[in-house]
């Protein structure tokens, strides 16, 4: 770490949306901000241009230009778009006057949209935007680190030696994740190998199994191979995917039975579903494919070994074919691309901040969410959290029936930290509702949260409700 020259009250490292979005909110609550951005840097400044960035633009958006669905009545991401706007967020007040048509999602003029944060940032006299490339995490004073995922290497290595956890490996291989309540259970059990309990205490039943007979097996392996797959980007050409994090349909490709000695292997499961008087238990099927529990709340399980990189359409299609996921209901699917993230459950507190160094915070998708807003709105609680620590105000956390606090609390605590990976908001991390009826759940788990958000903000006395 390096000592800087305290000319600020907080340092932000990376002005993307998560970094944009957090000097905001601690500008606009009378705090100095010193806004560091290598990208448009001068060479002795360490400039540099990451390969996904086309501009020096700050809070550029490299991919879609989509916000997402806007549907605050329904979906988990237009009810964090609600709570963003009562925070009076800078992405979303530059997003407004960005907005092009989409319908019932919010997408925007990408170069409008950046160009009216930069020009908001740039007008608040307690910003100030420097152009360069930070190296090594600061020893001292209040710091936000919003580099995101294509964070430069001589940081990321910096990162590495004061978190202990090498977690910005060359590749994020993503599991799909199914919500629990759309898995039928009628076909599947829940039984681990052999019986055995896990690690940490399990009941000896803590996966649940979907069965295939030879003929489901032999089509679902045909699938795989003719699948259609997404390309690798330029930057990932040359970056090597691990052998422990291998695609599925790649070792679908090595032999019609290595899936069968692989993840899907059926030795040790007795499927209850398949008794007989030879096999009172239940017989071994052909395959299986297991789900482990993926948050604390039960809410949303992982298909065991299934990173892949076959095209999000092709993947819906193909796994609705396992037995007892025909109507899976998919809170995140599977992907395999370069990706810089924490461990966040292990690394960081409940505030953010770096356990070994809390004067360091880390916000936006380096902390292991996924999305344009997701990222915002965590550099937008970031912020907020920043400015009570100054100040010497007690910070309470969102409720976690909202938005932002389902959010918050997955990258905190809530989310296992042996599989952690990247997240989009989706009410799988909300704490469930199972009195209610699953097609009212949606409009249920909006109405909750605005009612119990708005009690926050009063309490807070942050926005008026």
């Amino acid at each position: 770490m390096t000592q800087q020259t305290p000319t600020h009250d907080v340092h932000i490292i990376g002005g993307g949306l998560a970094g944009s979005e957090a000097a905001w909110q601690l500008a606009k609550r009378g705090f100095q901000v010193r806004l560091s951005e290598m990208r448009g840097a001068p060479a002795d400044k360490g400039g540099e241009m990451t390969a996904a960035h086309q501009t020096d633009g700050l809070a550029e958006m490299v991919c879609s230009n989509s916000f997402r669905s806007d549907d605050h009545e329904r979906n988990a991401v237009g009810l964090l778009h609600h709570e963003m706007r009562r925070l009076d967020s800078l992405i979303m007040r530059a997003g407004e006057k960005a907005r092009v048509p989409a319908g019932s999602a919010m997408a925007v003029d990408r170069d409008v949209f950046s160009q009216e944060v930069e020009r908001e940032l740039q007008a608040h006299p307690n910003i100030t935007i420097v152009r360069e490339r930070i190296d090594t995490l600061p020893d001292s004073g209040p710091t936000i680190v919003a580099t995101g995922p294509l964070t430069a290497a001589s940081l990321a290595d910096s990162i590495v030696k004061a978190t202990g956890q090498d977690r910005l490996a060359f590749f994020d291989a993503i599991a799909p994740i199914v919500h629990r309540d759309s898995i039928d259970m009628d076909i599947c059990w829940f039984q681990s190998r052999w019986d055995k309990p896990s690690a940490g205490g399990g009941s000896g039943n803590d996966y649940i199994n979907c069965a295939m007979d030879k003929q489901q097996y032999a089509a679902f392996h045909q699938g795989l191979l003719d699948a259609e797959k997404t390309e690798f980007k330029e930057w990932e050409e040359n970056t090597p995917y691990f052998e422990a994090c291998m695609p599925i349909e790649v070792m679908a490709s090595r032999g019609i039975d290595t899936l069968r000695y692989g993840p899907m292997k059926p030795v040790g499961l007795d499927n209850p579903h398949d008794r007989t008087p030879e096999f009172p238990q239940g017989r071994w099927a052909h395959a299986v494919v297991q789900l482990r529990q993926d948050n604390k709340l039960g809410t949303l399980w992982n298909m065991v070994g299934f990173q892949t990189k076959m095209k999000y359409g092709a993947q819906v299609e193909l796994f609705r074919t396992i037995p007892g996921l025909q109507n899976a209901e998919f809170a995140r699917l599977g992907g395999m691309h370069r990706n810089t993230f924490l461990n966040s459950p292990l690394v960081l507190d409940r505030q953010m901040r770096l356990k070994d160094a809390p004067h360091i915070r880390f916000a936006g998708q380096i902390t292991g969410c996924e999305g344009y807003v997701e990222s915002a709105s965590v550099g937008l609680l970031t912020g907020m959290m920043t400015a009570a620590q100054i100040a010497g105000e007690d910070w309470t956390p969102p409720p976690a029936t909202s938005a932002m606090g389902a959010l918050l609390s997955h990258i905190t605590g809530d989310a296992e930290a042996d599989t952690y990976q990247p997240m989009n908001v989706n009410f799988g991390l909300f704490p469930p509702m199972h009195d209610v009826k699953k097609k009212q759940r949606k409009e249920a788990y909006t109405d909750r949260g605005k009612t119990e958000f708005g009690k926050w903000l009063n309490a807070l006395e942050a926005v008026p409700a």
